[in-house]
């Protein structure tokens, strides 16, 4: 394998520590995305259809 793909991959893991907490950078990356994706799914409003509530029923 060739570039930086290969490079990233055999380089050890850069590690932070804080305390009792030791997370990887990259695993760190994975969890902020998918707390990020999960709090936009969140708050963005839903798309609305036609409020059907208003048309008269036959």
């Amino acid at each position: 394998m060739t570039g930086w793909i290969s490079d990233f991959m055999n380089r050890p893991a850069t590690y932070l520590k804080s305390g009792w907490l030791q997370i990887s950078v990259s695993n760190m990356l994975v969890i902020l995305l998918m707390l990020t994706i999960f709090a936009l799914a969140i708050y963005l409003p839903f798309p609305k259809g036609e409020d059907e509530s208003q048309e008269p029923r036959a």
